[in-house]
């Protein structure tokens, strides 16, 4: 026997249901970095792992540390090796 008459609503009319809509961004805008990390550098420069880090450390260009993570301003970088 299935009681269903006396069930008990346990939702809450408080909480209702939200959807949300996401700005749209074009996947041409996504793709193109903002940032080298110092594996980019390392490449584009063709020098070795500790020469990529000393160069961050004294960098003439502007570099983001977020915890452990270095990021290096593609523009200003860009601007410094031309």
């Amino acid at each position: 026997m299935v009681a269903t008459a006396n069930a008990k609503d346990y939702s809450n009319p408080i909480i209702e249901e939200r959807t949300y809509t996401l700005p749209y961004i074009p996947l041409e805008s996504a793709n193109k970095k903002q940032t080298y990390t110092v594996e980019d550098i390392q490449g584009i420069l063709d020098i070795g792992r500790s020469a990529a880090y000393e160069l961050v450390k004294n960098a003439p260009f502007k570099v983001l540390r977020i915890g452990t993570t270095i990021k290096i301003s593609k523009p200003s970088f860009d601007a410094w090796l031309q």
